[in-house]
């Protein structure tokens, strides 16, 4: 458990580790056509992408991601361009970045990103997607539903919940994440967004539990 402004049991901790856990693939990250990565209010992301570059796992990198809420003070000119600046200072040729800057959504992230990469002769047979440890089995579910004819593998950095956290700062805020994205994975099946995941009777019994203990901010409502 770790401390914070928003006091978290050792409980809701052993819940929110089962969900933490339930969002990696576990993926065997290994070489592939073209990369995806996510934006998102964690510019890790962006250096985990160069690092990845670096280890020689693909030679076409997509940045995608325009603006929301909740990154628009972070990243004022947008996700993809911010981490495609910071991929720079790390190294990463221009010449292999490909900048999708208009996505608000995972799936306009997935679909925009293909046809950014269609447009410039690129039609991948596998895609590695490189987004944020709880944000991988949703980018998964919603990549195989809206690209199924790729191989996906998903990477996010390896690091445990209390080192994220950690990193992030906020406890309450990165429970409220992987809780709304545990949602999403759940429901959006339903909508047509993303393919079907089995979910664990234990998972979602940690889900119900954070729920009704208040981390409940990042739900779809209605």
């Amino acid at each position: 458990m770790v401390d914070d402004a928003r006091a978290i049991t050792q409980e809701q901790w052993r819940h929110a580790e089962l969900i933490w856990e339930y969002h990696r693939m576990h993926h065997q990250v290994r070489a592939c056509d073209v990369a995806v990565a996510m934006g998102c209010n964690d510019i890790g992301v962006a250096e985990y992408a160069a690092e990845l570059y670096r280890d020689g796992l693909f030679t076409a990198l997509v940045f995608t991601g325009g603006n929301s809420p909740s990154t628009a003070e972070l990243f004022p000119r947008g996700e993809a361009v911010h981490f495609r600046e910071r991929a720079l200072e790390l190294g990463v040729p221009d010449s292999v970045i490909l900048i999708e800057p208009e996505a608000s959504n995972t799936g306009q992230n997935i679909s925009l990103s293909r046809r950014l990469l269609a447009e410039n002769g690129l039609t991948p047979d596998s895609v590695l997607v490189i987004c944020m440890p709880y944000m991988e089995r949703r980018a998964f579910a919603t990549t195989r539903k809206l690209w199924d004819e790729v191989e996906v593998v998903c990477a996010s950095a390896p690091v445990s919940l209390g080192d994220y956290v950690k990193g992030q700062g906020d406890v309450g805020a990165v429970i409220d994440m992987m809780v709304g994205d545990l949602q999403r994975v759940m429901e959006y099946p339903k909508l047509g967004f993303a393919i079907e995941q089995e979910v664990p009777r234990e998972v979602r019994e940690a889900y119900e539990f954070l729920v009704s203990s208040g981390f409940d901010s990042r739900l779809i409502r209605g």
